[in-house]
């Protein structure tokens, strides 16, 4: 899931836990809108930890070898 489907959660589920007065009998309508904003939020804190080992600058493995002047006069 990417960062857009975890904001949609989160929206999704402030929408139904603060913006609905729906009352069903077998599903707690507010609870729903409290899980889906929990899951958004645990979206995006996983996105943000790869998405940070993906930004991170490895040093380079191999060393340059620079040729000596010298040698070719």
């Amino acid at each position: 899931m990417g960062l857009g489907g975890c904001i949609l959660l989160i929206g999704g589920g402030a929408i139904l836990a603060f913006a609905t007065d729906w009352k069903v009998d077998t599903v707690n309508v507010d609870l729903v809108g409290w899980i889906m904003m929990l899951v958004g939020l645990i979206g995006v804190f996983v996105y943000m930890s790869i998405a940070r080992r993906r930004r991170m600058i490895m040093p380079p493995t191999t060393t340059v070898v620079q040729d000596d002047e010298q040698r070719y006069r």
